[in-house]
């Protein structure tokens, strides 16, 4: 298991080599710092924890300046954990790149959704709208929440108006397609969530 920080910033389209022209995201990942290690024998798992575009020490909050000095390393604006399956190979300060993966590779890349704002029941879950003519008091809204039937109470997880989007949304199993070491530009086939300029964590599918 491996993973790395990136950072979507769109899509386009490759050609194969067998001519086949398919639809990529492109994701600027890494280079992430190591921060901190977490092991079997101190922690009980085997993770990393890495730090994503770095940033002045005059923008992060007293106790994460504390962290970030007491490893002598730079701070970073973006910090996550990622398991990985052998952290004792690196070290405290190196650098992870893109050149991790390899074209062909199976990845999980996980990020915010887009926010859509509050939204009803049609936008938000697909359901059906009542008649459309003028005499008809019933043409978005939800319809009837309970009745005496169910015990005349409205049961948790009912399908109503309300926020829509900005969850944390996993798309797994997409090939990576081209690693560009030069660049730290990883491209991926198929659509990543989240918008421009957001945050994604890509894992390696652990198979």
């Amino acid at each position: 298991m491996k993973g790395i920080l990136g950072k979507k910033l769109g899509m386009t389209q490759v050609s194969l080599e067998d001519g086949t022209v398919v639809p990529v995201t492109v994701i600027q990942a890494g280079p992430c710092v190591v921060v901190q290690k977490k092991t079997e024998t101190t922690d009980g798992y085997g993770a990393l924890q890495l730090g994503f575009e770095p940033l002045a020490a005059t923008k992060v909050t007293k106790p994460l300046r504390g962290h970030f000095d007491k490893k002598r390393v730079q701070p970073a604006k973006y910090l996550r954990e990622i398991k990985f399956s052998d952290p004792d190979s690196f070290d405290v300060g190196q650098e992870i790149k893109v050149d991790i993966f390899s074209p062909g590779e199976r990845v999980h890349v996980t990020g915010l959704s887009k926010g859509k704002g509050f939204a009803g029941t049609i936008k938000r879950y697909g359901g059906r709208r009542g008649p459309a003519g003028h005499g008809s008091g019933f043409h978005r809204s939800p319809g009837t929440l309970a009745s005496p039937r169910s015990g005349s109470r409205v049961f948790p997880g009912q399908k109503m108006p309300g926020r829509m989007g900005y969850d944390r949304v996993t798309v797994r199993n997409l090939e990576v397609v081209r690693a560009d070491t030069k660049r730290n530009l990883l491209l991926v086939r198929g659509s990543v969530p989240g918008t421009r300029g957001r945050l994604v964590i890509v894992r390696s599918t652990g198979r």
